[in-house]
């Protein structure tokens, strides 16, 4: 599967508006150039202060024209803005004074454009850090409905088309929540199957893995968090195909499930893995990379209502570019 070809033509597709929060950080600027000149985005929002946008793109040699450069703290838009956010969080205590101030900082008022409809999609953190990118979302976004924990999904494509989606699987969670509670878990993997749908176009099939395959390692009290949360996920998707526990091998390879598991849903079809915990899905992902020879893709947030994500440090333009299609392929 060409995941970022058909990322990059299904944002250019939709035409959706972004918004970067660091304005003056130089590869994201090169990468507001090049979305708007490949036509990824029907319109680019830069914030910060004007001046120094423009100090920026100069010394990088790009040209800023049909870019949008906003200033929050200029913005006709600040009252509006500050008072949007005041009522959406002042049940927590915020004031007036705390909610003008907040919405000032670049991450705070992309995710405003994208609640009000000014923007498609916020991308931001190649200078902050994923958990101020994250903490925004949560404080203005908000997650779906019925999901109360934001995590992460990485695109994970082997060599091999015979696994997943053509070679193609999401594997989650590999950045975000170190150590899911069973509703956190539960979370993590109802968001990966809607990651699942949005990135590949077709149903997840879904593992919730483990270092046994139903009970067939000694008790830990870890396996109770993998029991518990299938049986949440089964009662809040029960249409969704899954099972668990299970290791590796089991979800994947069809004689080691027809011998461990035998009538698992999940036989032959898994392109959706969902680790117990950080350190898991982490140390997997990069053995599937270094080792495995696999390309990596993210990682992408995923359980928020609208598209936010972050930009891992140090990423060139190209990723920037990335990160920013995948956000606007879902956008719609």
């Amino acid at each position: 599967m060409d995941f970022l070809e058909a990322t990059l033509k299904r944002a250019k597709l939709l035409q959706k508006r972004i918004v970067l929060t660091e304005g003056i950080e130089p590869q994201t600027v090169k990468a507001a150039r090049v979305l708007l000149n490949e036509g990824l985005a029907f319109s680019v929002t830069l914030l910060g202060k004007e001046s120094e946008i423009y100090t920026v793109a100069g010394k990088e040699g790009v040209d800023l024209t049909d870019v949008e450069i906003v200033n929050p703290e200029l913005s006709d838009d600040f009252e509006k803005y500050a008072s949007k956010y005041y009522e959406h969080r002042k049940k927590k205590g915020i004031t007036l004074e705390q909610a003008k101030m907040d919405i000032q900082k670049p991450l705070y008022w992309g995710a405003m454009m994208v609640q009000l409809g000014d923007a498609d999609a916020v991308v931001g953190g190649a200078e902050d850090h994923s958990m101020d990118v994250i903490n925004a979302g949560l404080a203005v976004i908000d997650t779906v409905s019925d999901i109360k924990t934001a995590s992460s999904c990485t695109i994970v494509i082997s060599q091999d088309t015979s696994w997943g989606v053509d070679g193609a699987f999401v594997f989650s969670d590999c950045s975000i929540v170190p150590n899911p509670t069973p509703e956190q878990l539960s979370d993590i993997a109802l968001s990966a199957a809607k990651s699942c749908r949005d990135f590949f176009g077709i149903e997840p099939v879904v593992a919730l893995l483990s270092y046994s395959t139903k009970g067939s390692k000694a008790h830990h009290k870890d396996l109770d968090k993998v029991k518990t949360a299938l049986g949440l996920i089964k009662n809040r998707e029960p249409s969704l195909i899954i099972d668990g526990e299970m290791q590796i091998d089991a979800a994947l390879i069809p004689a080691v499930t027809d011998f461990i598991a035998p009538g698992s849903p999940v036989r032959g079809k898994v392109n959706t893995l969902v680790f117990p915990d950080l350190d898991a899905g982490n140390i997997a992902y990069q053995i599937a990379r270094s080792f495995g020879k696999a390309e990596t893709f993210g990682p992408f947030l995923q359980g928020f209502s609208k598209p936010i994500s972050y930009i891992p440090h140090g990423s060139e333009a190209n990723k920037i570019v990335l990160i920013c299609a995948a956000a606007l392929a879902r956008a719609n």
